[in-house]
């Protein structure tokens, strides 16, 4: 997380979507589920799109969701991006 700025809601949205659940006290549901972190991403994909949708939905009610993709940046190395298109 930032020092500061934290309040605008794409940076919550950012901040969220890093989270792991069970990491947040007296919060335990919010953050992403950590049992599709070492997922095929073939079958982890729709899982976690679904996760962060309910993510984002449920603590950042200031974004509206239009749309929300996962993105491969280095599949191989296992790295992804979660991208959020918002109204």
């Amino acid at each position: 997380m930032k020092a500061k700025g934290n309040g605008d809601p794409a940076q919550c949205v950012g901040n969220l979507l890093r989270l792991i659940r069970g990491e947040v006290p007296y919060e335990r549901l919010k953050g992403m589920n950590p049992a599709l972190i070492d997922q095929p991403s073939s079958n982890a994909a729709p899982e976690l799109m679904a996760d962060a949708e309910w993510l984002i939905e449920t603590y950042e009610p200031r974004i509206k969701l239009q749309n929300i993709d996962l993105e491969a940046a280095l599949a191989q190395s296992g790295h992804f991006n979660i991208k959020a298109e918002t109204t």
